[in-house]
């Protein structure tokens, strides 16, 4: 809320926010309160240093930051009467073409085929995304032999025409990512997310240097400067960072230019919590070098009464069309705002 009355409002990270609002409360919010909006900009790069907040560094802190810039932005965007992407750069695009995403693992091969393609069917999409290994388990599949059966399965049955990606979570070492890139460029798989550790940054250039397939990544990155280094040394050939982990707009915007320097893409993780798509949408809107399909996870704030007068917000055809309202282009029921508890630290 401005000195005047101005408002904005932002739905941040439904699934993490109950266990990370202490630092909204008490380490980010207090930073804001005063200053001018208009100097978002610097007001971003000013809260990482504030009262030592650089010690803070990584999702916890800097979703809490994010969700302090999207209300900021929808306020703006309402007080001059323009949709978020006029206020960062000028929109370029009014609608996007999404992957969709699959994050199931616990399920065979023909089942996640199977689930994939009504996926595929309900939203009219071209593209999409399944997860393959364990997460983070050091080579252990979720299923044992899931991966090796659901690679060329899935090129199988969804046909040549259908653009696939794949996800690891940091499944494998080196040896191991480089084995199952291999199996991924034999199904033509478009890119191959986070193969190893999200953090072994020198094992990722590795394994980029042994595939053909593009890698991804950048999902959990906090670090505007470890960014720079992926990009700068071809560790990896698409940049993800999240809106909500990585601080917002104006972070991950930078991003993008670094990326755009070196004529990489720079491909959106999506959130699948709360109006994560929305923000994405937005995103894409203002951003030139967003790469061919934006990660789509399905609408999931069914409990949140909103409307939006510019878009539907429908995935029709594997598109969807971008708000083009004030700030962020929807409206909350007034009276469902209302009724939320009001959380304060001291």
């Amino acid at each position: 809320r401005s000195a005047n009355g101005a408002e904005g409002i932002a739905v941040s990270h439904n699934s993490n926010m109950p266990f990370l609002y202490p630092i909204l409360l008490d380490r980010v919010i207090p930073y804001f309160i005063g200053k001018d909006a208009r100097n978002l900009d610097s007001l971003i790069d000013g809260v990482y240093i504030h009262d030592s907040n650089y010690k803070f560094q990584g999702l916890a802190f800097w979703l809490c930051v994010a969700s302090v810039e999207f209300a900021i932005l929808d306020m703006l965007g309402r007080i001059v009467e323009k949709p978020v992407g006029e206020l960062l750069g000028g929109v370029v695009r009014d609608q996007v073409e999404v992957y969709m995403a699959n994050n199931h693992r616990d399920r065979t091969a023909e089942e996640t085929v199977e689930r994939l393609m009504k996926s595929l069917e309900k939203c009219g999409a071209r593209a999409l995304k399944f997860k393959i290994g364990g997460r983070m388990r050091n080579n252990q599949d979720s299923i044992p032999g899931r991966t090796e059966r659901l690679i060329p399965l899935a090129r199988k049955v969804l046909g040549d025409d259908v653009i696939i990606y794949a996800d690891s979570n940091g499944s494998y070492d080196v040896e191991n990512s480089i084995r199952i890139g291999r199996l991924l460029e034999e199904a033509d798989v478009k890119f191959f997310e986070e193969p190893c550790p999200f953090d072994h940054y020198d094992e990722t250039k590795r394994i980029a240097d042994a595939l053909a397939i593009p890698i991804a990544g950048g999902e959990v990155e906090s670090s505007l400067h470890q960014f720079k280094w992926m990009l700068r040394n071809n560790a990896v050939q698409i940049v993800q960072p999240d809106l909500f982990y990585f601080g917002g707009f104006i972070r991950s915007i930078r991003v993008a230019k670094m990326a755009a320097l070196v004529n990489r893409p720079c491909t959106l993780h999506l959130s699948g919590s709360g109006l994560g798509y929305l923000y994405m949408l937005h995103f894409a809107s203002c951003v030139p070098n967003i790469g061919p399909f934006q990660e789509f996870k399905g609408r999931t704030e069914k409990h949140l009464p909103m409307t939006c007068e510019t878009s539907d917000l429908q995935c029709r055809d594997g598109r969807l069309h971008i708000p083009t309202g004030p700030g962020f282009g929807i409206e909350i029921d007034p009276d469902f705002v209302k009724k939320a508890e009001r959380i304060v630290i001291s």
